[in-house]
């Protein structure tokens, strides 16, 4: 069913309601109608405390992070602004109080996640509601996160944390990066001229199927969390990139950033990233992921199509984890042009994308010079 063209008329194709979905999914990103039914303006003052609760492979975890900082940015007074508390678990969408001792989420075990939410949340209530002087500001941190890899509990003032330091990794390439078996790199050190841009084809009736990640009710199609990557690692359609094994662990906390150069031979198409933590073995599980259709790479306000031949400058919306890479392991990302279903396909054509019944395939390429630097940049905490 989720494979279904046109778009629009999936929930028609299954004798679903359709209503809401209707009017939603024909709406243009910059339609007014967004503004419509309490979401919130960027400059809107929030008068409300609150207690935020995510998860790393929740479909929200990123909104979630964003609405945290977005309220203590825009708190009608103080108060407002130091009574917003955030919790992220490494768990799925709604199940951050199922963790146990020996919690695995997807494949990977991610150790004893446990936390007190019962007592946290029932002493918030007390104290904002009842007015009950308790010691739940004394014995809560602003933020709560739980770092992977390590599988340990942290605190801080605020998120990102201030101890994060924002590192450069620079893709780099022979103009081979396709695949697990192709020669693409991450490299600290600043790329030279003469780097051959990594092409692939993307033909969006035959995906990147989502394997993992931060996914949310869509039935068996897809399992939410950690997977190894490997055997989606083997298509060409995917370039992959990676560091030589670290000679020392790094935790990674924070919002990642990546700046990619491209062109394509379709007037619009989308370029999707995943963050990947590589054992030792081979194993590669992905920590999260992110996409930008090119057409609105000048914000979502506006449409401007691409033209054959010329390179554009993409800055992706950030990643967030908090992960632990372990001396021996690689960091990876993964690049290509679809990430199915957890983000709907873009046909390519550069018409209404929510109502058309066939796609076209797109050649897309990633720049990797001194002139096109594309690169990765991640908040690092050094062991």
């Amino acid at each position: 069913a989720l494979s279904h063209l046109p778009i629009k008329d999936i929930l028609q194709n299954i004798h679903g309601k359709r209503e809401i979905f209707d009017r939603m999914v024909v709406r243009k990103p910059n339609d007014p109608a967004w503004f419509d039914g309490g979401l919130y303006h960027d400059d809107k003052e929030i008068g409300v405390p609150s207690f935020w609760f995510a998860s790393w492979y929740d479909v929200s975890v990123g909104p979630n992070i964003a609405l945290f900082n977005h309220v203590r940015n825009n708190a009608k007074n103080t108060e407002i602004r130091d009574n917003q508390y955030l919790v992220i678990a490494p768990v799925l969408h709604c199940s951050y109080n199922r963790a146990t001792e020996n919690t695995i989420v997807g494949e990977r075990n991610v150790g004893d996640a446990r936390l007190n939410y019962d007592e946290q949340i029932y002493a918030w209530f007390d104290f904002m509601l009842k007015g009950s002087q308790n010691d739940f500001k004394s014995k809560t941190p602003r933020v709560q996160y739980y770092t992977m890899g390590s599988n340990i509990w942290q605190s801080a003032g605020e998120w990102p944390p201030k101890t994060a330091k924002m590192t450069t990794y620079f893709l780099q390439s022979g103009g081979n990066a396709n695949s697990l078996y192709g020669d693409g790199t991450l490299s600290s050190s600043k790329p030279g001229s003469s780097g051959k841009p990594d092409g692939f084809t993307y033909d969006p009736m035959n995906p990147v199927s989502s394997y993992g990640g931060n996914v949310c009710c869509t039935g068996n199609a897809v399992q939410g969390g950690a997977y190894d990557q490997q055997a989606m690692e083997t298509r060409n359609d995917i370039l992959v990139y990676s560091t030589e094994p670290l000679a020392e662990g790094v935790e990674v906390s924070g919002f990642i950033e990546t700046k990619l150069f491209v062109s394509s031979d379709a007037k619009d198409t989308d370029f999707t990233i995943k963050l990947i933590d590589v054992y030792p073995d081979g194993t590669a599980y992905n920590l999260d992921e992110t996409i930008q259709r090119a057409r609105y790479r000048e914000g979502y306000d506006r449409e401007v199509f691409m033209q054959k031949g010329k390179v554009y400058e993409l800055n992706l919306s950030p990643m967030a984890t908090s992960n632990y890479f372990k001396k021996g392991h690689r960091i990876r990302i993964e690049i290509s042009s679809s990430n199915f279903p957890r983000f709907a396909r873009n046909l390519n054509t550069g018409g209404d994308n929510y109502n058309e019944h066939q796609g076209i395939i797109a050649h897309n390429e990633i720049y990797h010079n001194s002139k096109y630097p594309s690169q990765i940049v991640l908040p690092m905490i050094e062991n």
